[in-house]
Order: structure tokens, then C-alpha cells, then sequence
């Protein structure tokens, strides 16, 4: 499992689009997975055989961890080759890494694409105490799996394990696993390890949790007279709980991601929200014709798009609200571009992809930008690097008929605008009452550089631009 981005730790796989037997190629994706940051299909960096699909779909697997190998021989008799990026911290060198190493094409060193190929090659130190019988033992494990018979390694002896927590050592385990450890409760010291080079895995902190609950539950297989059912404190969750009452959803991918950032963002940048509820009358006439424009033909073009062109006027005519602050240097960076983000809801959560540069953009390019964004998000395939480097965003709940919210700002970033549901409502025009095409628009924006004159400026020009958007010719 490579890091595919921003140096995330884990990554749960979706989909395999291969299986043991098939013929792959290198380059070939064969499998996607999903990150913190969005979805990616990975390539293998292998021509041959799959040997072995070494975790099933819907699995969360650290960095680092080998999720498939691969016969280069082009056979199923060929010993197989782990896939291992090179960016991924590699363990002590060992069979699989000579076999690796030797299986390689001269002139080429298969890597993931986006992995240049790692010079040097980095040793784990061994753990302290380990004996030396039970690295012969895994050393014949690891040899007996490449010969294709993983139960040769088993005829050896396998000396008795080491009471857990009798060394002075720390522990070793990676970053995501020690989170795990400490979730559940867990203490490393009493986990044996069964990683390589005595890493602690996932599955041996589970592996602990099963064992201390069989051995609470031990006392209860012994025979007793049939009578009312005793509650049982250490019984799993799904016992306890009635059938069809509650669904657990396990907290992963984008939606974790999702809220460790809104937590980060409310409790860190001061929130100010301000209103104001517009007649949108002739936005609406003038996004009616634009859809027959022959110079729009073929393009997106709804009340989103011009709510998107009004805000970069606004941010044109007040460039101080396009900033950032910078915790670290006690300084506020004014942006000299606009990265228009546009919040996504996806079958996967909510995502924020930015459009780079839109205050460059004529109206028919930001209207190809934004249906490529929104179409792209849809299908689960928005990259990592779309969603980074935004500098203020639009949120458009009003396509589930809600009037306004109060939107928290997108991290790093000074401002976010809400746009609401546009209904026929009552207004005052030119003196008498008539039904008009009112929205009510929301600006949130970061206290400690944007203040309310500024804030409440920019707020006001957008909703000046979609009251009379011929503005968006004398206001450019």
C-alpha cells in the first residue's frame, strides 16, 4: 500500500478488478482504494501471474503493508513478487526482498507509478531479545510461502514465544496501529507481535481483544440450571443490542477525514456568519438565455454558475478577503489567485475539489471547469490534488431546498458562502408587491483577518451582482 498522497497512513481497498491467476501487466490498475483524501486506482508494477490477494475488499491496510503478489514468472509455478512501493518504509532485507530484487528487469526497477525508485535501502533495526530460533523460524516461513507451500515452514519447531512485556523495549508498531491499540484499550507491552521483525499488526491487536474477552466469557460455559439470561458485560456489542434497532457505520475514508477537519476548523479560525436575502430575479432570465447561447453550448450552466462569477467579482473589488493566516509566522497571507473550491456531496461524503486559478477564467471556461469538477466527483474520482490549495468556497444547499445555513470554513481557507434554495416569493419591486425570485445567501468568514465591514462588503456585492448581473460587465 503505497502513501498516495499528503502522507496519509492507511487506505481501505474498495474494489479488486483482479484475482489470483490473472495475467497483469505493468501499469495495469488492479485494485482501487480509498484514502482520507479521495478514491485511487492502483497500478501494479509487475508483468505476470497474481499470485495472491493478501487482504479482501473492504479491508483498511496501513502504508507499507504488501496487498498483493505477483509471479513475474507468467506462471503459476513462479515464485511471486510482493508489490512494495519504494516509497514505503521497506523491512529488514530478507528472502522475499532478494527474490524481489533478482526478478527485476535489467534497465527497469518496477515501482508505483508516481514512486521514484529509493537508492538505498533501509534496514529496521532488529528487536532486542528476539531469539535467534525465532528468526530462523520466520525466515523459513517467509521461504516456504515464496516455494508455494507456506506449511513447509511449520515442520520446524517453533519455539515457545517470549512472555509478552518482559522486555524494557518500546513496542513496535506503527502510528495508526498504536491508535487502534489505545481505542480498544489495548496494552502493546501484553500484544504479541507476529509481524515481521516483531512489528505489532492490526490483526494482533484484535487477536489480544478476542483473547481477553474469550477468557471473561470462559467462566460462563460452565454448566448451570436453565434460568433468566445473566447480562453480559464483556459480550460483543451486536449480542447486546437488539436485532434491527441500530446500524454501526464504521468512521473511515473521506467522512473521517471530513470531520477531523470541521472539528479542526470550528475550534480554530473564529466564525462569522452574516446574511442577506436577495431578488434573483433577472440571474434567473439571464441563466435562461445563456443556456441558448450558442458560445455556451454544451456546457453547465445553472444559477451556480454565476453565483461562482459574482463571488470572484466580489473578491476582485475586496482582494484583502482572499487570504489565509498563518499560525506559525503570526502573519496574513493575501492570495494574489483564486482556487474556487465547490463542496461535493459523493456516496463517499463530502469533498471540497477547488477550481485552480477561476479568477482567470471567461464564463464559458469556468463553466467547463465547474461540470468537469461536479461530474468528477460524482464518480468517486476526484484526486488528492484537487482538493488542495483552496482559498474560498461555495456550498450550494439550496439543491436540497434549505433556505441558508451557517457554512464552516473549509481549513486554511478565509472564506466559505452558502447559497440558498431560490423561490417564487412576495417582493417589493419598483414600489408594488410581486413574486420575485428570492434566495438568501450566507457568508461565514475567519474573524481574525476578515472583519465585519469587510466581510459584510464582500456579501453585499454578491448579492448586488445577482440582483442586476449586468454588473458583471461594468464591475469586471
Amino acid at each position: 500500500m503505497p502513501d498516495v498522497g499528503e502522507g496519509l497512513t492507511e487506505a481501505e481497498i474498495l474494489k479488486w478488478y483482479v484475482q489470483p491467476g490473472d495475467t497483469v501487466s505493468d501499469g495495469q490498475v488492479v485494485c482501487e482504494v480509498e484514502t482520507a483524501k479521495a478514491a485511487v486506482e492502483l497500478p501494479s508494477p509487475y508483468d505476470g501471474v497474481v499470485h495472491e490477494l493478501r487482504f479482501p475488499e473492504g479491508t483498511t491496510v496501513d502504508v507499507g503493508e504488501v496487498i498483493i503478489s505477483v509471479n513475474v514468472g507468467g506462471d503459476a509455478d513462479a515464485q511471486p513478487q510482493t508489490a512494495q512501493p519504494a516509497a514505503a518504509e521497506p523491512a529488514a532485507k530478507d528472502a522475499a526482498t532478494e527474490v524481489a530484487e533478482d526478478a527485476r528487469p535489467a534497465g527497469r526497477q518496477p515501482v508505483l507509478v508516481g514512486y521514484g525508485v529509493a537508492e538505498t535501502s533501509t534496514k529496521r533495526r532488529p528487536r532486542k531479545g528476539a531469539a535467534p530460533a525465532e528468526q530462523a523460524v520466520a525466515q523459513a516461513a517467509v521461504q516456504g510461502e515464496l516455494n508455494g507451500h507456506a506449511g513447509a515452514a511449520t515442520t520446524a519447531p517453533a519455539p515457545a514465544p517470549a512472555a509478552p512485556g518482559t522486555g524494557t523495549d518500546r513496542p513496535l508498531a506503527k502510528p495508526p496501529v498504536r491508535k487502534l491499540a489505545k481505542d480498544l484499550g489495548v496494552d502493546l507491552a501484553t500484544v504479541v507481535p507476529t509481524g515481521p521483525d516483531g512489528i505489532i499488526t492490526r490483526e494482533d491487536v484484535h487477536a489480544a481483544v478476542d483473547l481477553a474477552a474469550a477468557s471473561v466469557a470462559a467462566p460462563a460455559a460452565v454448566p448451570v440450571q436453565p434460568q433468566a439470561t445473566r447480562p453480559q458485560p464483556q459480550a460483543a456489542p451486536q449480542q447486546e443490542r437488539p436485532a434491527g434497532r441500530e446500524t454501526r457505520v464504521p468512521i473511515k475514508g473521506v467522512r473521517k477525514a471530513t470531520a477531523q477537519a470541521m472539528i479542526g476548523s470550528a475550534f480554530t479560525a473564529p466564525h462569522v456568519t452574516e446574511f442577506i436575502t436577495v431578488d434573483v430575479t433577472r440571474t434567473m432570465r439571464l441563466v435562461e438565455e445563456l443556456k441558448s447561447d450558442k458560445d455556451m453550448a454544451g456546457l453547465r450552466v445553472n444559477p451556480l454558475l454565476l453565483v461562482a462569477k459574482a463571488l470572484l467579482v466580489a473578491i476582485k473589488r475586496n482582494p484583502e478577503i482572499n487570504a489565509s493566516w498563518d499560525e506559525a509566522a503570526q502573519e496574513i497571507v493575501l492570495k494574489h489567485y483564486v482556487n474556487l473550491g465547490i463542496a461535493a456531496a459523493t456516496p463517499r461524503g463530502l469533498i471540497v475539489p477547488n477550481i485552480k486559478d477561476a479568477h482567470d477564467k471567461t464564463l464559458p471556461e469556468l463553466a467547463a471547469s465547474l461540470g468537469e469538477l461536479v461530474s468528477t466527483a460524482r464518480e468517486g474520482k476526484t484526486t488528492p490534488a484537487a482538493m488542495q490549495g483552496g482559498t474560498v468556497t461555495i456550498t450550494n444547499v439550496g439543491v436540497f431546498g434549505v433556505d441558508t445555513g451557517t457554512p464552516i470554513l473549509n481549513p486554511g481557507e478565509s472564506a466559505i458562502l452558502a447559497v440558498g434554495a431560490i423561490k417564487l416569493q412576495p417582493w417589493v419591486h419598483k414600489g408594488k408587491v410581486k413574486p420575485r425570485q428570492v434566495t438568501t445567501l450566507a457568508l461565514s468568514f475567519d474573524h481574525r483577518l476578515v472583519d465585519g465591514e469587510l466581510g459584510s462588503k464582500v456579501l453585499a456585492d454578491i448579492a448586488a451582482v445577482l440582483e442586476r448581473p449586468k454588473r458583471l460587465i461594468t464591475w469586471a
